[in-house]
């Protein structure tokens, strides 16, 4: 909130680290323009994406 406070407005302000569901509505309460919930991304489960470049000359 004081971070809020001191910014005035004049620069959007992130939160992030140990966003929870518990947790984001006391975060946004706060009056920060956004959110990171890194949590989605962190249990994504990776894809193995290949690419195969063929030169014809």
């Amino acid at each position: 909130r004081r971070a809020v406070a001191l910014s005035g407005g004049r620069v959007p302000l992130e939160a992030s680290g140990g966003v929870r569901l518990e947790t984001i509505r006391a975060i946004a309460e706060t009056g920060v323009d956004f959110i990171s919930v890194g949590r989605i991304t962190q249990s994504a489960p990776a894809v193995d994406i290949g690419l195969d470049a063929v030169v014809r000359i």
